[in-house]
């Protein structure tokens, strides 16, 4: 208490007079305290506010260099590559060649883009836990089981001179990129790390990450397609998995004939004549237990859905799960007003912050002393225009839905789960000993067990290990080949180029300037052989005889294609595109239904006289619910039925559907909200009852990975078959009117009917992945966007977290008509001009130019 007594001196000395003494009152203590609270106040302000400049210094230094010149140090550049950006930030690329462009446009993606081309790369090689700790140790552990870092080396060693180094100029240039930013990207900032330099194989690993995004990389659809034909009888799996329905618009041939109902005497759900197949299930798992699984094994569920949510910032609920998707188009010349030919595309893919395009433009000399020009998109992470055209040919991509990957049951002795047959004798597994790094903890060590067809990936519901043969691990499946188009002159060349070119396998339709379409497959086509016994690939099988596999891929010429149809027009929509020879070629790795595919059919056939590129917008932001038609004349019917109970909520309900109803996606429609919950709901009770055996046989299987389920499913509710109705309904009717009361009371408990409408439940969420982890930066990082038109099953595609991820409609060599919109803006950093420039374009839908607009800045790297 000394100092206390030498305050009390201090402030209060003691009088030296005779008389009483008085005490001194010492100071309050708390007005002690409160000074130095306001004292350590000011201090965290002062930290605070020097924490917040030095950020906004941080942010600031990290912003892409827009003008002026850049000298860079170690790299292979021949001559000064001039950049030219537009009000929106599109760059136009002048260079002496082609190495140089691949080199720029590497300095661009990373100074734009590298968090985006680093989750891309990580994604496919199993590399997020080193970024972002345990949590991400699941979606690794899938991708480790591919192996794609070792495949993505190799084929980088297998590339001639020239590719590989064109692929070594974009990895110069995407190293140059972050070594020229002030400070390093904002996202490692707020992770506290550094970004890791770019390698050439880290180009492939973002190609590999798109095959998973578009592909079924784990088998899932064709595990559930077995369990069905395995456990059900035929007659009734054929019912519930049909090779189409009437919705289906090919380009070649006409619908299929759709399978008969199955009677009572073949599955009564009532009756339990399902117990044969259940028996037999219930018999091979107990002749085959399934023992504990490696640490390989094991499905990993909704592969694609869980990469894309990373690559788009969204995940899809299951009942808005929809496949990824696309829509393309072409007119021949003969139906244009240019004479040439008229080729439209929008990719729909999860949405996010940024978007996965970035707009360019590259411009080479050409050899007669002109210029050779090519505009589109190209995909950050790769040096090559991915979706454009060059002046002569232009081209678009939908996804295709063929069968690019085969489960193969594996034949192993009892009790040994390394050896398996093969044509050969038995050989036995390869081990792999994966080392996923994690941030903040120990390091995993992750077994992978490999067979002469693929890795292993699971084990079905009799406990039999599976391997995957799929065109992702095959080293053709990923090259420069696409980077032929750029030089295409016409159609044939582009045809020529896209059979040799190493991406996912797409739809490819394309036009020249002479007026000439086209459709093909662009990628590699799997050769199966084994058709004789019986196997197109559809469901899994052994290869062990030899007399089933893949005999490598089809050569150029083996690949279907269309050419100048007589009515001059293409379209696909990820719905079978033809029939016959072409199809079994080709195979069914589950196609879309064919609703949206035909809308655009015939949105084609009804345009009169000359198009223009603006007619084919019109088709892309085609919203009609003609799909959903006959489900609103069934609503409409079922809430006109007597109901005692919440008859006042019916009749309202009723009222709205028939009123507010106009055949549109509308965003202020709530008919269109209870018509199409209504469809969902009657899908997911009749689905659940049916398949409630497969369910308990396995519990990895999703219904929903049954494509064409909507024709069985309105054949059941119009046909109404007591003997496939779950036991809990009296009758089809009872459970129709249990459905529609259940969705209306799930429908008013979010408030007055009347305000319930589609757009308040299908408002897109453009989010950046940042921001789904920490929500405080969902303000600073996310873009808003209003209520949209547009579901599935229309051209005009759009929900909460998916929808087109560009619109563009172009005819080779008028490209100043062509139009181009794209959601978010080109760059990803959120204090750039570019990160929602050209967004309010794609939620109105509205045409900006093709082209690159006037020059705004200039930017030219040199040595």
């Amino acid at each position: 208490m000394s100092s206390q007594g030498s305050d009390d001196q201090t402030a209060f000395p003691r009088s030296t007079t005779q008389g009483p003494r008085s005490r001194p009152r010492p100071r309050p203590r708390r007005r002690r305290w409160l000074r130095l609270l306001l004292v350590l106040l000011a201090l965290l302000l002062v930290v605070v506010a020097g924490a917040a400049l030095w950020l906004r210094h941080q942010l600031q230094d990290s912003l892409p260099q827009l003008e002026g010149e850049v000298a860079l140090a170690g790299v292979a550049l021949s001559a000064p590559v001039r950049i030219e950006r537009d009000e929106l930030g599109i760059p136009t690329l002048h260079g002496e060649d082609r190495d140089d462009l691949a080199l720029a446009t590497g300095f661009l993606h990373a100074q734009e883009r590298f968090f985006q081309m680093d989750l891309m790369r990580r994604q496919a090689a199993g590399e997020l836990s080193a970024l972002f700790g345990s949590a991400a140790l699941p979606m690794d552990r899938n991708a480790r089981l591919h192996r794609l870092r070792s495949r993505a080396e190799r084929a980088v060693e297998r590339l001639s001179p020239r590719e590989r180094e064109l692929l070594e100029s974009y990895a110069a240039g995407v190293n140059a990129g972050l070594a020229n930013l002030g400070a390093r990207p904002f996202e490692y900032l707020l992770l506290r790390t550094e970004p890791e330099a770019w390698r050439a194989e880290d180009s492939f690993l973002v190609v590999l990450a798109m095959y998973f995004v578009l592909q079924d990389s784990d088998g899932s659809a064709e595990s559930d397609l077995g369990l069905l034909y395995d456990l059900f009888p035929r007659e009734l799996a054929d019912f519930l998995a049909p090779r189409g329905t009437g919705w289906d618009a090919p380009l070649v041939g006409e619908p299929f004939e759709p399978p008969p109902i199955p009677g009572p005497e073949i599955y009564d759900l009532r009756a339990g004549s399902a117990a044969e197949p259940l028996d037999r299930a219930a018999s091979a798992r107990r002749l085959s237990p399934s023992p504990t699984p490696p640490a390989a094994d094991g499905r990993f569920l909704a592969s694609r859905e869980r990469i894309s949510a990373w690559l788009g910032g969204m995940s899809l609920s299951p009942k808005e799960r929809a496949q990824l998707g696309s829509n393309n188009s072409a007119l021949a010349g003969s139906r244009t007003a240019s004479g040439a030919a008229l080729v439209a595309d929008d990719m729909h893919l999860p949405l996010g912050v940024p978007n996965t395009w970035y707009r360019a433009s590259f411009v080479l000399p050409a050899d007669d002393g002109g210029e050779v020009r090519i505009t589109g998109v190209t995909l950050p992470g790769i040096p090559l225009m991915v979706v454009g055209s060059n002046g002569h040919v232009a081209w678009g991509f939908t996804n295709s839905y063929g069968d690019w990957g085969d489960l193969v049951v594996l034949e192993q002795p009892a009790g040994d789960d390394l050896r398996y047959r093969t044509a050969e004798g038995f050989q036995t597994l390869t081990r792999f000993e994966e080392v996923i790094e994690v941030a903040g903890g120990e390091s995993e060590t992750f077994e992978v067990f490999e067979s002469i067809w693929g890795p292993v990936v699971d084990r079905d519901h009799r406990g039999r290990r599976r391997a995957l043969r799929w065109v992702g691990h095959d080293l053709d499946g990923y090259n420069l080949g696409l980077m032929g188009l750029e030089q295409a002159t016409n159609l044939s060349e582009a045809f020529d180029v896209a059979h040799v070119s190493g991406i996912p396998a797409q739809n490819f339709v394309a036009g020249d300037a002479a007026g000439h379409i086209g459709w093909t497959i662009v990628g590699l086509v799997p050769r199966r052989v084994g058709g004789e016994s019986g196997f197109d690939g559809r469901l899994p099988s052994s290869w062990a005889t030899g007399e089933r596999g893949w005999d490598g891929f089809l050569d150029s010429s083996q690949v279907p294609a269309i050419i100048d149809p007589p009515a001059g027009q293409l379209w696909t929509a990820n719905a079978r595109v033809v029939n016959g020879e072409m199809l079994a070629t080709i195979g069914d790795g589950g196609y879309d239904l064919g609703a949206r595919a035909r809308q655009i059919r015939d949105d084609l056939s009804a345009l009169d006289g000359a198009s223009e590129p603006q007619d084919l917008l019109a088709i892309q932001l085609d919203d009609r619910a003609l799909f959903l038609q006959r489900w609103h004349t069934l609503l409409l019917e079922v809430l006109g039925r007597p109901h005692d109970n919440d008859a006042e909520l019916w009749a309202r309900a009723r009222r709205l559907v028939e009123e507010t109803w106009n055949d549109h996606a509308a965003p202020d429609s709530v008919a269109f909200r209870l018509v199409r919950g209504f469809r969902l709901s009657v899908q997911e009770e009749v689905f659940d009852g049916l398949t409630a055996p497969l369910k308990e046989a396995d519990e990895r299987f999703r219904w929903g990975s049954l494509p064409q389920r909507e024709g069985p499913l309105w054949r059941l509710v119009s046909e109404q078959p007591l003997h496939l109705l779950d036991p809990k309904y009296a009758s089809w009717d009872a459970m129709l009117e249990a459905v529609a009361d259940r969705l209306l009371h799930e429908v008013a408990e979010d408030g007055p009917l009347e305000e319930q409408t589609w757009g308040k439940i299908n408002t897109p969420r453009i989010r950046h992945p940042l921001s789904r982890a920490v929500p405080q930066l969902a303000g600073f990082l996310d873009i808003e966007t209003p209520p949209l038109p547009g579901a599935t099953f229309m051209p005009r595609v759009q929900g909460r977290g998916f929808g087109a991820s560009e619109r563009m409609a172009v005819s080779p060599g008028h490209e100043a008509d062509g139009y181009f919109h794209m959601p978010g803006g080109q760059s990803g950093h959120p204090l750039s001009p570019f990160y929602r420039a050209g967004h309010d374009a794609w939620v109105e839908g509205r045409p900006t130019p093709f082209l690159p607009g006037p020059t705004k800045y200039e930017l030219i790297l040199r040595l």
